[in-house]
């Protein structure tokens, strides 16, 4: 069997690209991350934590985490709409990184890896960023924007895996499993 190990709408719709054959399940765990641990290491990390409680040495579980990092700092889930405001405007006008862990966890191996993405904003004006946020789409992603929604008007290119920025990179899991 095939476990995704994660809440994630944008996952499981992600996934479903690959094969409609899996469960979804996930644990509540402690996100709480080292001190000074980089972007890619801590999504490695917590994807590996995701994924753990499911291992039975006969399932295929994937576990995944994605955050986006701007100037070394990483820019998680905004607890509020000042928040993701202030996420917004600290992304305005340029590159920042979506790095997404993944870990797959097979009876004969266990692989972790991470992809990263660079991906450029548009100059923001604080209209443009309050009409954003007041559609509710920031509440629950990482660096408060969603690519594959309105978000993607403020984004001006990207560099690497658009599927990575969404919540899963998909090709390279592909290869995986």
């Amino acid at each position: 069997m095939l476990i995704l190990a994660s809440k994630s709408p944008r996952r499981r719709e992600l996934l479903s690209l690959i094969t409609t054959d899996f469960e979804i399940k996930s644990a509540d765990v402690d996100e709480t991350l080292p001190k000074g641990i980089s972007p890619q290491d801590a999504v490695e990390y917590l994807s590996r934590i995701k994924a753990e409680p499911f291992n039975n040495g006969t399932d295929t579980i994937i576990g995944a985490d994605t955050v986006v990092a701007v100037d070394g700092k990483i820019l998680g889930k905004p607890c509020d709409r000042q928040q993701a405001v202030e996420m917004l405007k600290s992304l305005s006008g340029k590159y920042h990184s979506v790095f997404t862990g993944v870990t797959v966890i097979k009876p004969e191996n266990t692989v972790t890896f991470s992809v990263e993405t660079k991906v450029k904003f548009f100059e923001l004006s604080e209209n443009e960023i309050n009409n954003y946020t007041a559609t509710g789409e920031c509440d629950d992603k990482a660096g408060a924007y969603g690519i594959q929604g309105k978000g993607s008007l403020l984004v001006e290119k990207i560099d690497g895996d658009y599927f990575n920025v969404v919540g899963l990179p998909i090709s390279k899991l592909n290869k995986y499993l």
